[in-house]
Parts: C-alpha cells; structure tokens; sequence
C-alpha cells in the first residue's frame, strides 16, 4: 500500500537553564496520543517551511520567534502515512507561553526527565540521535 509523505516541522525551545520546552499530545490524538513532544506541526500545501513552523509555534504556545539552524531531519512511518520531520533550533523567542486546545500539558524539560517521560515516536529519535547536541 502507497503512503503518502507529510512534511512536518518541530521546534527546540530552550529556557535560561538549558531545559527544552515540551507539549503534551492530546489522548484522542491519532498519533502518539498522551506523549511528550516538541512543539511544532505541519507544513500546509504551498507553505514555506519555515513559517509553517513560526505558524505552529505561536498556535500551540502562543510564543514568537525565528527559525534558527536544522538539528535534525527524521523519517516516520506511521501505518496510515509517511513523514518527514524537520527539527530547528529557535532563537529570539518571546512572549508568554500558553498551551492550545491541541495538548493537555506544557513544560520545560532537561535531557535527564525526557528520559523519564513517555515520548512521541519522533521525540524518542531526536533524543538518541542528538542527546548529547540538543
């Protein structure tokens, strides 16, 4: 069976204490439901990568910023399709941070709690790809 691809961008958010900024995924969600993730989402049709993820950004937590460097690019297949992810870096982040209707929790993390949580799927490769350089 032919699955498409998505392309899907996700964003590190770091605090003053190096900890990264997670969301928790809703538990009716399709993917990955009731998991820790990296902020972020899809890119629509026509849309430049780069604000799809400012997009998602200031959906899912109401914070402003700019796309820095590519961390980490990821393939996923889920069994209903294919994705590509694309993890940046952010700089320049501002404002209050608030969580959307989209998940259920929001916070900051260091890389030993990630290891404690129960991570998305694309989360989970990020870390044991780039632990040592998130």
């Amino acid at each position: 069976m032919k699955r498409d691809y998505g392309l899907t961008m996700r964003g590190i958010i770091k605090n003053s204490e190096g900890e990264i900024l997670i969301l928790k995924r809703h538990p009716k969600s399709r993917t990955d439901p009731d998991t820790w993730e990296l902020p972020g989402g899809k890119v629509e049709n026509g849309e430049f990568f780069d604000d799809a993820l400012v997009r998602e950004i200031k959906e899912e937590t109401n914070l402003d910023c700019k796309v820095g460097d590519l961390a980490i690019a990821i393939q996923h297949d889920y069994p209903y399709k294919r994705t590509v992810q694309m993890i940046m870096y952010l700089e320049d982040v501002e404002g209050e941070f608030k969580i959307s209707d989209e998940h259920t929790d929001g916070r900051y993390a260091s890389i030993d709690e990630l290891k404690t949580l129960t991570l998305s799927s694309c989360l989970e490769k990020v870390l044991k790809e780039k632990e040592e350089k998130l």
